[in-house]
């Protein structure tokens, strides 16, 4: 665990995808096979560098350096409906279901992501966590993806907390810079990109697990 010494908050903004549940390689599998559908194949840095952000932005910005955008809708039903045949092998990620339950006893606590709608009741319905949280933010609110950071500032205002009070949990190197656009002390944590790729991205904190949020969180 790496950190700096900082205020305790008063509440905490949570990413869904890769910090509560281990989404992001059935996200990559569901492109994968849909680009192969169509004929293109990416390197493993073109998803890295996606990582955190809704498929409007990456489906037609990869289909118009392929060839132009005129079957992006026919590119994004194909691969919503992979992922949905594949959304049974979702996974909490480890800790982070007991840790919610935690949190809810002595902070305000929120989502806040780019997932749509839809994702997100999946999700947060799979970890049991569909009431805990004192506010949600998805894409259906917040059309302007990450590294954008009006996610997080929608999460705030709901939840009635300044920049001062909230610490923002991600995964993602987009995540990160959206989260410090924001203006908050802001949680790296190791599921998706290392402790050195999260630090240089920006990260205040940066953990190997929740246990070790806990702890941090605990000490001050």
């Amino acid at each position: 665990m790496t950190s700096r010494k900082f205020p305790s908050p008063s509440a905490l903004i949570f990413d869904m995808d890769g910090v509560l549940v281990d989404s992001e390689p059935l996200h990559k599998r569901a492109k994968e096979e849909a680009f192969r559908q169509f004929g293109i194949v990416l390197p493993e840095s073109v998803y890295d560098s996606y990582k955190g952000r809704p498929d409007e932005t990456m489906l037609p910005e990869i289909l118009a350096k392929n060839g132009g955008t005129e079957r992006l809708a026919e590119l994004s039903r194909l691969k919503r409906e992979i992922f949905e045949s594949l959304e049974h092998e979702l996974q909490p990620v480890p800790g982070a279901v007991d840790f919610v339950i935690w949190a809810k006893s002595r902070y305000r606590i929120a989502v806040a992501t780019s997932a749509t709608p839809r994702n997100r009741g999946a999700a947060l319905k799979m970890l049991g966590l569909g009431d805990h949280f004192d506010a949600i933010v998805d894409h259906g609110r917040s059309p302007r993806p990450k590294p954008d950071p009006d996610v997080f500032l929608l999460a705030m205002a709901d939840l009635g907390v300044g920049v001062g009070d909230c610490w923002i949990i991600e995964d993602s190197l987009n995540g990160i810079a959206a989260a410090k656009s924001a203006g908050c002390v802001t949680v790296g944590i190791t599921t998706t990109f290392d402790a050195g790729k999260l630090s240089a991205a920006g990260a205040d904190v940066v953990v190997e697990s929740f246990a070790e949020l806990r702890l941090l969180l605990g000490s001050l």
